[in-house]
């Protein structure tokens, strides 16, 4: 089996360009990979993640560089960076139910066009003239129930965080550091995992590999704090 490829955080934050869709995995900044986010320079990104994390840390570190054009999460509360861009027009941001935005990952991961949900409906989440609100979302009645048509979400780049990788690519995640990572995984052009080592091939057990190798392109080892 062929190994996959490992680079450094700094070449990790290249591979990402001005205008790209960027899915960043982790929660509150558990699980993210802040060694590769910290390298990245380039400018109006679309980047979808849960949170828009702390003030200068993790996502909040591109949102204090004004790197972000347009932002996907479910929760923005913990950074106040966000609201002043936001009541500025500086950003463009769009706010899901965590569940709905974790599905929508997951959907296009699938390679599914979307999916039908009840949550938001009779909510500003339905409200399509809302400017935090995703566009072109339909209302579809089926059984006699009201469902809300969401979008699945790709990303021209995941960059996710795993605990161990082994030489392949395949990954396995500590605790709750794995939040939205899978599902990240699948749903991008090019994977790049920040791992804290790197084993022989084989040597995690396959119940234990929870993202495939065939899911990740690149590997940074995490740099030591």
């Amino acid at each position: 089996m062929a190994k996959t490829k490992v680079i450094s955080a700094k070449e990790a934050g290249s591979l990402v360009k001005d205008g790209m869709t960027v899915m960043i995995g982790g929660f509150m900044c558990n699980g993210t990979a802040k060694s590769i986010v910290n390298e990245i320079t380039a400018k109006d990104l679309t980047v979808v993640c849960n949170d828009a994390g702390f003030q200068n840390e993790g996502t909040g570190r591109l949102l204090a560089n004004h790197q972000i054009k347009t932002l996907y999460a479910s929760h923005v509360g913990l950074n106040k960076e966000c609201g002043q861009q936001y009541s500025a027009g500086e950003l463009d941001l769009k706010l899901q139910p965590q569940g709905t935005l974790a599905e929508q990952v997951r959907a296009g991961g699938a390679g599914l066009a979307g999916f039908l949900t009840p949550t938001g409906i009779g909510t500003i989440v339905a409200d399509s003239t809302s400017p935090t609100t995703l566009e072109g979302k339909q209302v579809i009645e089926l059984d006699g129930k009201e469902y809300l048509l969401e979008k699945a979400i790709r990303g021209n780049v995941a960059i996710i965080q795993g605990y161990i990788a082994d030489e392949s690519g395949n990954i396995r995640y500590k605790g709750s550091t794995r939040n939205f990572n899978p599902m990240m995984a699948s749903a991008a052009d090019i994977v790049i995992a920040e791992v804290e080592k790197i084993v022989p091939a084989g040597e995690i057990g396959p119940n234990y590999v929870e993202t495939p190798h065939i899911y990740v392109d690149y590997l940074v080892v995490k740099e030591e704090a």
